[in-house]
């Protein structure tokens, strides 16, 4: 398992909350009492439900001890927990599971998905959020240098290639198909969020903090330098500077909204 950089991520906090806060948004419970954040990493959301929901528990899981430890730098009711979602087994029913920008991470999650919802408490709310960015330049490009489209042939092992080159995410469609039976009200969307970024070579530093991590720490110093090079040039073509200096990255993300029973 990669570990995560909070530096490296928090690099375009405002932006990666924006779908955070839409999720969040549409999540409507007159009086939760226990609510999990699964990975909840800085902990901006959860602290978020704690003050929304004064009366509720709020516990923010993640796997990432840095990330948990960046969390409790900021004063909160919030609980800090770390714990791997694969292993779910609340010792009580909570009334809000919110999962924003983690699900995606955990292969064949389907069955896991199913567990969350039969977890919940009679009316329970399941919140997820998951990037569609599968198609994405972005990532397309990550499969296509890994494949050997640049000088050289491929970069890295075929075990990484193959993992790299599937598919985290399915239609939306899907979703609904599979909380529907468990779930009276089921609201599925997605939403293409223009993000205009800055900086140089916006778009690397961006996936940097996400899908190219654990890419770049499986890769030794000569691949990782030579993947770096030619996706960096490959990127600036994808995603050109406009004329203002900034760069409009696209950002297509799946949303669920279930409610138990």
């Amino acid at each position: 398992m990669f570990t995560w950089d909070p530096q490296q991520y928090s690099r375009f906090d405002d932006h990666r909350l924006r779908p955070a806060l839409d999720l969040l948004a549409r999540v409507h419970h007159g009086d939760p009492r226990l609510i999990y954040d699964i990975g909840t990493g800085r902990g901006q959301l959860a602290r978020l439900m704690s003050d929304r929901w004064p009366n509720a528990d709020v516990i923010g899981t993640d796997t990432s001890t840095a990330m948990l430890a960046d969390a409790a730098l900021v004063p909160s009711r919030v609980r800090w927990v770390g714990q791997d979602v694969r292993a779910w087994d609340p010792p009580e029913h909570p009334d809000i599971i919110f999962s924003n920008a983690v699900l995606h991470w955990v292969p064949d999650h389907d069955g896991l998905i199913v567990t969350l919802a039969e977890s919940l408490q009679p009316d329970g709310l399941l919140a997820i959020q998951m990037p569609l960015s599968w198609s994405e330049p972005s990532h397309r490009l990550m499969r296509e240098v890994l494949g050997g489209t640049g000088e050289g042939g491929p970069i890295g092992t075929e075990e990484l290639r193959e993992r790299i080159g599937r598919r985290p995410v399915a239609d939306p469609e899907h979703y609904h198909d599979l909380v529907r039976p468990l779930c009276a009200d089921v609201d599925v969307w997605k939403t293409v969020f223009y993000q205009a970024l800055s900086g140089d070579d916006p778009v690397l530093e961006w996936v940097k903090g996400t899908a190219l991590r654990p890419i770049l720490e499986e890769l030794g110093d000569d691949d990782r330098d030579r993947f770096l090079a030619t996706y960096r040039s490959k990127l600036r073509s994808a995603y050109p500077q406009r004329q203002d200096g900034t760069t409009l990255y696209p950002f297509p993300r799946l949303f669920i909204v279930a409610r138990h029973g």
